[in-house]
């Protein structure tokens, strides 16, 4: 579909962009890089922080989370957390850096006498200046309005992988689950905030066919996290072969040639990759990290290196 005002493509093929995955690499790069520096500072990086506002227990089977409760990792489970404890970490995160502040909790959707602790969290976080994101699960028209009115900014729901792929990754809920979700979010005014996962089992063409899905929405997500699966033991995605660092580079390339204004953000697995790798990302037009030595339960690259890493290649946070 054609967005009539935005000056932006909604109408990729699978053919299209399979064809810029097959581009030889510096090619892919020059264009990304071309298109990266015509909509964005390249050397200005926009920094968030995440955390887990409530772990483990999830009735949902995505076969890559350790918080699913299908699965025995040995994730000590832990309750909603107390309103000023996440509003004290956000005034933490913003003297450390970040500008945004990401709340993610392990429900299928919220409910109840929780979802207003989870507003009332929002609305704090709100009133220190930082920009707000939640991911909470599946979310009715009333729940995304009440979050947008809390003063939500951004919501996360990921579409994980390819329309194809996506069953055999996680069968609690469908793709067109996620895609509802994502509708009514959108229609609420919120920003969207929508990606995947490499490393999953996936083809190439499930990576296009997950790129294309992004890019042909009716407005391009405001942000695209693309994330590196990190295996956990007890997951059935504990000895998933790593995917090639070339294939996860040239996915954030062909995201930012499809999707010119999203940010495009280097989101879990940065902990285990190489300066080299990360700096590659970046000029591939990834410009969102998330800081801090922890997202959700996954470790993260320290605010440390990451201070290093920007210092050496002339990066500046937003």
């Amino acid at each position: 579909m054609a967005a009539k005002d935005d000056g932006l493509r909604h109408d990729w093929s699978t053919e299209e962009i399979e064809a810029l995955f097959a581009l030889p690499f510096n090619d892919l790069m020059f264009q990304a890089q071309t298109v990266h520096r015509a909509n964005f500072d390249a050397n200005r990086v926009q920094v968030s922080r995440l955390i887990s506002i409530k772990t483990g227990s999830c009735p949902e089977d995505c076969s890559y989370c350790p918080q699913s409760a299908h699965y025995a990792t040995g994730l000590e489970k832990e309750k909603l957390l107390a309103v000023e404890e996440v509003v004290e970490s956000a005034r933490k995160a913003k003297d450390e850096g970040a500008s945004r502040f990401c709340m993610g909790a392990a429900w299928r959707g919220p409910k109840g006498d929780d979802f207003e602790v989870a507003v009332a969290m929002i609305e704090g976080v709100k009133a220190l200046g930082m920009e707000t994101c939640a991911t909470f699960g599946l979310l009715d028209k009333w729940q995304a309005q009440r979050l947008k009115e809390a003063g939500l900014d951004y919501y996360n729901h990921n579409i994980d992988t390819s329309p194809e792929h996506y069953s055999e990754v996680i069968t609690t809920r469908t793709f067109q689950d996620r895609l509802d979700t994502l509708d009514v979010v959108r229609d609420a005014g919120l920003h969207v905030c929508s990606g995947g996962i490499v490393g999953l089992g996936e083809t190439r063409t499930d990576r296009a066919r997950m790129i294309q899905t992004l890019a042909n929405m009716p407005k391009h997500p405001d942000s695209v996290p693309i994330n590196l699966l990190i295996p956990i033991q007890g997951t059935p995605l504990a000895n998933a072969e790593r995917p090639d660092s070339f294939d996860f580079i040239r996915t954030i390339a062909v995201a930012r040639i499809t999707m010119p204004k999203s940010f495009v953000r280097l989101s879990a697995g940065r902990e285990g990759m190489t300066e080299e790798m990360q700096s590659l990302c970046f000029l591939a037009g990834a410009n969102s990290v998330f800081c801090g030595q922890k997202l959700l339960t996954a470790k993260n690259a320290a605010p440390g290196q990451d201070k290093s890493l920007f210092g050496k290649l002339g990066l500046k946070p937003m």
